[in-house]
């Protein structure tokens, strides 16, 4: 098992395949480093959350969204659970794409670039040089993660969509949700799509929300563990990091 901070790069090396071993399996498939976002490659409090504040401090949001968001979640079932906010963005319902896109394209530059790990930041670059895919996952709102996507020069990237109605967001998602199950029918459709070499590829994944992408992979790699995810990798024999 792999920890601590110091080494990362140093065992990401030795967990990447040598150049001509990814030449040999380029002749069956490509092979792609697949990372998820919040409190992978942004350590912490979720991106949307940090959002959220930044959206309050504008008054763009405020107690209206927020009761409305907490009677969303009361009112569903398993009781107080988050995923269902996950599913359904109360606090954006009316509001104008070009709008939230213009804040949000401001709150990459200034609350999520500075914040990205340094340690996923020299693995992203190791999985360039080595000529992997790189590829965003996340539950995330695309509006928040590609302005992140560019700005580390990451070309496909799988986020939250949101449904949009008369130049307006109404709320809802458009299916599937890259977390869980979602990122692992995401990722199955893409790796067809792009002769993806699953069993030689990598993904890197914090939460239960990851264990199916992890599975996924021949090279899963549990970042900053959360809600019993070092208990899984412990059990399953996953690799665990932890970045900062």
């Amino acid at each position: 098992m792999l920890t601590g901070t110091s080494n990362t790069v140093h065992s990401l090396h030795s967990l990447t395949p040598t150049l001509d071993e990814v030449g040999e399996r380029r002749t069956q498939g490509s092979i792609a480093a697949l990372f998820d976002v919040d409190n992978t490659l942004l350590p912490g409090e979720a991106s949307e959350v940090r959002f959220f504040r930044f959206l309050w401090r504008r008054d763009l949001v405020g107690w209206g969204e927020l009761c409305r968001s907490a009677a969303w979640l009361v009112g569903h079932v398993p009781p107080f659970s988050l995923h269902s906010l996950r599913e359904r963005k109360i606090y954006l319902t009316g509001k104008r794409p070009a709008d939230i896109e213009s804040y949000a394209r401001e709150f990459c530059q200034t609350e999520m670039i500075d914040k990205v790990s340094a340690q996923g930041r020299a693995s992203l670059e190791v999985h360039r040089q080595a000529g992997h895919q790189l590829i965003l996952v996340t539950g995330a709102p695309d509006f928040l993660i590609e302005p992140l996507a560019r700005f580390l020069d990451v070309p496909t990237v799988f986020a939250a969509k949101l449904e949009q109605q008369n130049s307006a967001y109404t709320g809802a998602l458009i299916p599937p949700l890259p977390y869980g199950r979602g990122k692992r029918e995401l990722i199955l459709s893409h790796a067809q799509t792009m002769n993806l070499d699953l069993a030689g590829s990598y993904a890197y994944g914090d939460s239960p929300g990851d264990h199916d992408l992890l599975e996924l992979v021949g090279h899963p790699l549990v970042i900053n563990p959360i809600r019993g995810m070092a208990r899984t990798a412990q059990r399953r024999g996953w690799p665990i990091m932890t970045w900062k």
